[in-house]
């Protein structure tokens, strides 16, 4: 309903109720004219927002307006303790930091972070102007539309303050545990956040952690009597219980130029936080321990806090991608006695570094292809059983005891399948094959191929034939041929 949509009725109802009949049946004609070219300019508005496959936020936003879906709310409104229950709640480790931030003393060989005008200028560019404000309510269209103005400003260190906003883990929430914390902070801190890290990646050395969890287990399951055992360590709000004086003693020894660990240490201490739910926001805490959960530095800082956290056996492997770490124990002739010690070194090491283990929802799997494998004892871990699974998520990917890939074949195609509902949808809407295929392409054939190079080249036949059934089943809903996940998997 528009504007010239309601302005034509309004003429039409005077028409009816003058009984001009030649007016009236003019005023219809026009109407119905009218209501043809608003379906139209609707139509096409819809197919824009279907233009690029890659913007997922116009794909879901069609969708929404032509399914008329309309989201829950997050959070109700009426229960005004719960921002500063929940801002409590996320600074509870402060009290656990008991070593005070003092900056390190400079020399004058070391090398001050220097920025061009040309990389504030790139960055402050490549803001995505659809990003919610931080505490200071400056959107990020006026940033970047404001870059060369800003390019030779000074951005001030100060702006740290963040506004956490709650995001329901599951529904219904039971606890504060069950909200996850996305911290909204102010977007030209964000901007200089990136020149930082960007700097920090070019002075590390080129020593650092690799990754090749599966490769290390299928090598020593060709061996004779062996199987391995992983450790999948989950940890408790890691982000928010580093300690920035820790940090800023590894970064020192990382070579990290002593200003640059002063500017890190200065942006991790004194931070303003407060919680909003809704139109309540709590009071403001003033936190020096964590690193805020949504800024652009926090997975880098952490990773580099946990550099030291290493093997101590040969028979041995962490594996560490940001706060998902792997300990992976590679067991010959029964012997576990390698792998037992080095979770309790990794253990010790968790408590020196303020690092709280959540044995409740760390799990072992454990590979053993032997044919007269034995009982394997069960792993402690602070006097709480590690459970053993017979296979867990990591990285996005279901990882199994029998080194199968149908468990992560059956999770994919559920949610390739469901879409297909959203995709008939449109198809009722009567959009054209290659907005449906673009659809397609954007959100079920990228959860299809979902870390592909992974998996696909030891899935079953079943499983293949599983996932080329939806394929083909959007195929037949789309009127269009749709490439094959075997032609996808072999062009990556």
């Amino acid at each position: 309903m528009t504007a010239e949509v309601r302005g034509l009725l309004k003429i039409r109802d005077e028409a009816f109720r003058s009984g001009d009949e030649a007016a009236l049946k003019t005023a219809r004609a026009n109407l119905s004219h009218g209501i043809k070219k608003a379906k139209h300019q609707y139509a096409q508005k819809i197919n824009n927002n279907f233009s690029n496959s890659k913007d997922t936020r116009s794909l879901w936003q069609a969708i929404q307006t032509i399914t008329d879906y309309k989201p829950l709310p997050q959070a109700s409104d009426d229960d005004t303790s719960l921002p500063d229950a929940l801002n409590h709640f996320y600074s509870r480790f402060e009290i656990q930091n008991n070593t005070p931030a003092q900056k390190l003393l400079t020399s004058p060989n070391d090398q001050v972070l220097c920025l061009s005008p040309a990389d504030v200028r790139k960055t402050l560019s490549r803001i995505n102007p659809q990003k919610a404000a931080g505490p200071d309510n400056i959107t990020g269209r006026v940033l970047r539309d404001c870059a060369a103005q800003l390019t030779d400003a000074v951005v001030p260190t100060c702006l740290k303050s963040t506004s956490i906003i709650p995001v329901p883990k599951k529904s219904p929430v039971s606890c504060l545990n069950d909200y996850c914390p996305i911290a909204l902070t102010p977007i030209m801190m964000k901007c200089f956040e990136r020149l930082v890290m960007h700097h920090i990646k070019s002075s590390l050395p080129n020593t650092l952690d690799t990754f090749h969890t599966l490769h290390l287990a299928l090598t020593h399951l060709e061996q004779k009597d062996s199987y391995v055992r992983m450790l999948f360590i989950d940890f408790s709000s890691a982000f928010n219980t580093i300690i920035p004086q820790q940090l800023i003693h590894k970064l020192n020894l990382l070579s990290i130029n002593t200003p640059l660990c002063n500017w890190i240490l200065d942006f991790l201490t004194g931070r303003p936080q407060s919680v909003r739910v809704g139109r309540n926001t709590s009071s403001t805490t003033t936190l020096s321990a964590g690193a805020p959960q949504g800024c652009v530095l926090s997975p880098l800082l952490f990773t580099l806090l946990t550099h030291d956290c290493t093997d101590n056996f040969s028979s041995n492997h962490i594996m560490k991608f940001t706060d998902d770490t792997t300990a992976v124990g590679l067991i010959s002739n029964n012997d576990e006695t390698h792998y037992r010690e080095e979770v309790a070194q990794l253990a010790k090491w968790c408590g020196v570094n303020n690092l709280s283990l959540n044995v409740g929802k760390t799990k072992e799997v454990v590979m053993d292809f032997r044919r007269n494998s034995v009982d394997h004892p069960p792993l402690t871990i602070d006097s709480s059983t590690v459970e053993r699974v017979s296979s867990t998520k990591f990285l996005g990917v279901h990882m199994t005891e029998d080194l199968t890939w149908t468990t992560n074949v059956t999770s994919l195609n559920k949610k390739g399948h469901q879409r297909l509902h959203f995709l008939c949808q449109l198809k009722r809407a009567s959009l054209p094959p290659p907005i449906l295929t673009t659809f397609y392409k954007g959100t079920i054939e990228s959860v299809l191929t979902s870390c592909i190079t992974v998996w696909y080249g030891n899935c079953s036949a079943a499983d293949r034939k599983t996932l080329q059934w939806t394929v083909n089943t959007a195929a037949k809903i789309i009127g269009a041929p749709l490439p094959s996940i075997l032609d996808i998997f072999l062009a990556s």
